[in-house]
């Protein structure tokens, strides 16, 4: 029997699957629960050479897609927009349905040559898990110390001028005497924020705590290198998964938005900055380079200083060192990928210190300015042959 591809469309409440050939016909179609992955099993069982294609299965449908794979089907992951495309460019019944929605997505999948396959959740996932509760508590507290801020400025004369913490708000509080049903009123409210922050503060420590065992678990040593701690580690190792995704550090580069893209027009070569990419793990790499810049006696900032003196201007010296700690990011994870891949490889820390008693350079891995020729492709092709 021909293979067949079926293209899901998840919801949170049900998921919709609908069957195709090679001629892109129909073969079936079939609405499932959220709950019952096994009934999308048994009515594809008639098709054994099957691949599943799940929409979002990053996002939406990383449950459904997550127990497939451990079922032991082979699933793509399809973009929405790539659905999208063959819906809008359909020239039969292309009505935004969830059959046709489902129909769209194995089309995708079926025609494209760079669709990523989904592996089963590895110890990324769980960086992943504690990365993101690091950051969603980061913006509570500042979202809380702003709106604190924003109540001591209607209770004392020109507020508090610098960064607050519980401890200092709960003493300014103490100092006041509120006058009056609206400056009582306010004064409460002051209170219960400082109540908030002082949760959030304590949230946040137990939360460093478990993404700080999570990353030593994992036995990166992503934290060898100088400004690179366990957040910055969880939150590289999180986002990019699988290193091997990534033919070349110029790859890499260009998924992180550290390599400059091209806007030339004819015999005109004009370069600059990118704003594509994977922001959050740009970010990361940020704080890593300003923290290399802040210590004179890092290779970063010699590197940073080399830069200045050759002409550069500041922010193009930052953007230079952003690029050579991604190199040497990505020389550590394909060096920990090699290393898992060993037989006999042990688990765990191999003595890496999660935050250096001495200033740990950067790995020469040897930086580069020059463009690259745009985003790189989700995995690696070569790697989709089966």
């Amino acid at each position: 029997m021909a293979a067949v591809m079926i293209g899901i469309d998840p919801h949170k409440g049900s998921h919709t699957a609908v069957a195709i050939g090679a001629d892109e016909e129909p073969l079936g179609q079939v609405r499932a629960s959220a709950a019952q992955a096994t009934k999308l099993m048994a009515w594809a069982a008639d098709w054994p050479e099957r691949t599943w294609a799940v929409e979002g299965a990053g996002g939406l449908g990383y449950l459904l897609a997550q127990q497939l794979v451990t079922a032991g089907e082979r699933v793509l992951d399809i973009q929405p927009k790539l659905g999208a495309r063959v819906r809008l460019l359909a020239t039969g019944a292309s009505g935004k349905n969830d059959p046709n929605d489902a129909r769209s997505v194995a089309i995708a999948a079926l025609r494209s040559k760079t669709a990523a396959e989904v592996a089963a959740a590895d110890h990324a996932a769980v960086l992943k898990v504690w990365s993101k509760r690091h950051r969603d508590l980061s913006r509570a507290r500042n979202q809380v110390v702003c709106r604190l801020h924003a109540v001591l400025c209607d209770l004392v004369p020109g507020g508090f001028g610098k960064e607050i913490t519980a401890g200092q708000a709960s003493g300014l509080l103490q100092r006041i005497r509120p006058s009056g049903a609206v400056a009582q009123a306010r004064y409460d409210l002051a209170a219960e924020f400082v109540e908030d922050l002082r949760r959030l503060d304590a949230q946040l420590r137990d939360t460093k705590k478990k993404l700080a065992a999570a990353v030593q678990a994992s036995g990166t040593s992503v934290t060898e290198i100088f400004g690179v701690g366990p957040i910055i580690a969880a939150t590289v190792i999180g986002a990019v998964g699988q290193v091997s995704r990534f033919a070349t550090r110029d790859r890499f580069a260009s998924y992180n938005g550290t390599a400059p893209v091209e806007v030339s027009s004819g015999q005109r070569k004009i370069y600059r900055l990118s704003r594509r990419g994977n922001r959050r793990v740009n970010h990361v790499i940020h704080m890593a380079a300003v923290t290399q810049i802040r210590n004179k006696h890092s290779e970063g900032r010699a590197y940073f200083d080399r830069k200045l003196a050759g002409g550069k201007t500041r922010k193009e010296a930052l953007r230079s060192l952003k690029r050579r700690i991604s190199d040497a990011i990505y020389a550590r994870l394909q060096d920990d990928s090699r290393r898992a891949r060993k037989p006999g490889a042990r688990e765990g820390n191999r003595g890496t210190a999660l935050t250096p008693a001495r200033p740990a350079h950067t790995p020469n891995t040897g930086s580069s300015d020059k463009p690259l020729p745009g985003l790189t492709p989700p995995y690696d092709p070569g790697q989709l042959s089966t």
